[in-house]
């Protein structure tokens, strides 16, 4: 399969590495030239538009930022869709609101072209081991096309359902994070507050049975979220609303892990509004 990858930031970046070092054809594109540079020693050859990329590419793993820029390296002459041929698949890695995904299913259907969503989770240390995991969402057997090439970057690849469903998960997934941080820095004030020191606690509940992905963020972060807030602030932000607009949709209580999460949010000077 003839693999063509659209952004190449922290993560996406090693995930085009494994994918060119596990021995699959990969063309680029970058908005910015320095970005395709580290791939100088591989065997990845630069496409000068998405269209072009396209048109050498099987399969099309897009991971930039948030919607709008999923739909501008999509759409247009230059775009990914215009160089597209039938049989062809794009992979969504970025962390979008499903009915984008659904939307772009719709739209590239009667094409021949199938969209599988497939958001990450586990940052790009994981990605350069290959342990990311990926949620997909799609049919059946364009998942499974799908599969050879994300293995060379995650483990594991689950299988979601129909499209948006990858992304719904991500979501979720991510509206728990977000409430987990704002759990453990309550946890840590109400610790300040009754004598307990502030690094001393983050090293008991790191290694405790209150362990999880978001105390360690926190300890990392010297007990604060003030530092995290660069690098994360308004990705959960936006996951967090897309949450809240499922939530609506589907005319579900919010709950608990909004409170929570909106918590951590305004502590990162992002909230939810």
């Amino acid at each position: 399969m003839r693999v063509g990858f659209i952004g190449l930031g922290s993560q996406g970046a090693p995930m085009a590495r494994r994918i060119v070092e596990g021995g699959y054809p990969l063309t680029l594109w970058g908005r910015r030239p320095e970005s395709v540079e580290p791939f100088a020693d591989t065997r990845a050859r630069v496409a000068s538009s998405p269209a072009e990329l396209a048109e050498a590419s099987d399969l099309v793993c897009i991971c930039v930022v948030g919607d709008d820029d999923v739909r501008q390296v999509l759409e247009g002459d230059t775009g990914v869709l215009a160089g597209l041929a039938p049989g062809a698949i794009v992979a969504i890695h970025s962390t979008v609101h499903p009915d984008t995904c659904r939307t772009i299913a719709e739209q590239v259907a009667g094409h021949g072209v199938s969209v599988v969503d497939a958001p990450v989770s586990g940052g790009g240390p994981a990605a350069a081991d290959g342990t990311l995991l990926v949620m997909a969402g799609g049919r059946e057997e364009d998942v499974e096309k799908c599969r050879p090439v994300f293995t060379t970057f995650a483990d594991p690849v689950v299988h979601l359902g129909p499209v948006g469903s990858g992304q719904v998960t991500k979501i979720l997934n991510n509206l728990l994070f977000s409430a987990n941080l704002g759990a453990a820095l309550s946890t840590l004030e109400l610790g300040e507050a009754l004598g307990v020191p502030r690094t001393a606690l983050c090293e008991v509940l790191a290694r405790g049975s209150a362990a999880s992905k978001a105390v360690d963020s926190m300890v990392r972060a010297g007990g604060t979220l003030s530092s995290l807030a660069p690098i994360a602030g308004a990705l959960l932000q936006k996951d967090v609303r897309h949450a809240a607009s499922l939530a609506d949709g589907a005319s579900a209580p919010h709950g608990t892990v909004f409170s929570v999460a909106d918590g951590a949010l305004a502590a990162m000077d992002h909230p939810r509004g």
